[in-house]
């Protein structure tokens, strides 16, 4: 059990020492202007889907459910957080702490959501709890897009046709302008922010995976009706990492909103496509593989910006990438050979050391 126990440390170790390895590198790399303003712009995405893959794996992988609406969840967090920063602009003066205390409201609005939808949804298996989910998603998208919010002495003013109706008192300010979504948020995300929040979230996924709510969880994905007869309660975990990943997704939400100076629930932001290319990056990285999931969604994020220049051939390439990803990842051989390699270069570890 010990030897079981120091071996998961060192894996969980070996995983924040990649990301803080990654964070060192790129700083060095700053300091010595060997990197463009391209790739400076897309380090604090880097964080958010290194975020959303980690905890969407803990629905997908860990528990073993097929969720595609965490797209939704990341959009409650980004507005709930980027609403809190503008509402809260004359109390606190401070930016940093603005977003500090913003995505703590996100997390909590994400998880409130995340409880809402999970306890009717998780009844559902397959297909049907995908669809839900997903519809969940549009349902959340949909409802910004024709939302107006406003504040002022009187208390926040909501309404679902113009801005006129909010009937706002003279010290008033818009805030959620419908299809506009919200503009002006302070752009305080940054990558040392960015690379903490990665980190916090590795904590917190990787503690749940290895400890005994961890264990129950995967006894439910692999075996409903054997864990519920030895006592363990299915709805409660279900639930919990649910929750825990829609909160986790809140959290990439609010990160998100302050890395932009518009921030609006459009398709592209927020609707079913970025609900697939989250899931692709856990299916390419390995479902249940953490690591594997961090290093699929920086390089399916990269590859596109990398390969720009290449106008005609960019997302050919970029398929023809997916494709060998999942076939390295997914193929019987592939794991086969892949094993062999690493048997034998741990034999020749061995024999070195002895």
């Amino acid at each position: 059990m010990n030897a079981y126990k120091n071996k998961i440390r060192i894996q969980n170790a070996i995983t924040y020492a990649i990301v803080i390895g990654c964070y060192i590198l790129i700083q060095i790399m700053m300091a010595g202007g060997h990197v463009n303003s391209l790739l400076k712009g897309i380090l604090v995405p880097l964080c958010t889907y290194t975020i959303l893959a980690v905890s969407l794996n803990l629905t997908v992988g860990i528990l073993g459910e097929l969720s595609l609406g965490h797209a939704g969840f990341m959009c409650a967090g980004a507005f709930s957080g980027a609403f809190f920063n503008h509402a809260m602009k004359n109390l606190i003066a401070s930016n940093q702490v603005r977003f500090i205390l913003a995505l703590f409201v996100g997390a909590a609005v994400a998880a409130v959501f995340g409880i809402l939808i999970g306890i009717p949804v998780l009844r559902l298996k397959g297909d049907y709890l995908a669809i839900v989910t997903l519809a969940f998603g549009e349902i959340v998208k949909n409802i910004i897009n024709v939302l107006y919010v406003g504040i002022d002495g009187n208390g926040i003013h909501v309404s679902m046709k113009d801005v006129a109706s909010l009937k706002l008192a003279a010290d008033g300010q818009v805030i959620i302008k419908g299809a506009q979504g919200i503009t002006g948020t302070p752009k305080t995300a940054t990558f040392t922010i960015g690379i903490i929040l990665v980190l916090l979230t590795l904590f917190i996924v990787l503690n749940i995976i290895n400890s005994r709510t961890g264990r129950a969880i995967m006894a439910i994905r692999d075996n409903r009706i054997a864990a519920e007869s030895v006592g363990i309660n299915i709805t409660k975990y279900k639930l919990m990492a649910f929750t825990i990943s829609a909160s986790l997704a809140g959290v990439a939400g609010v990160l998100y909103a302050h890395n932009l100076a518009t921030l609006a629930a459009t398709p592209k932001s927020f609707g079913y496509n970025m609900s697939i290319m989250i899931l692709v990056f856990v299916v390419l990285g390995g479902i249940g593989n953490i690591r594997g999931s961090m290093i699929a969604a920086v390089i399916l994020t990269l590859l596109p910006e990398m390969l720009r220049s290449l106008n005609n051939y960019r997302m050919l390439i970029y398929a023809v990438v997916l494709i060998v990803m999942m076939l390295l990842t997914s193929s019987p051989k592939a794991i086969e050979v892949r094993g062999r390699i690493f048997s034998s270069f741990r034999k020749k570890k061995t024999e070195g050391e002895a």
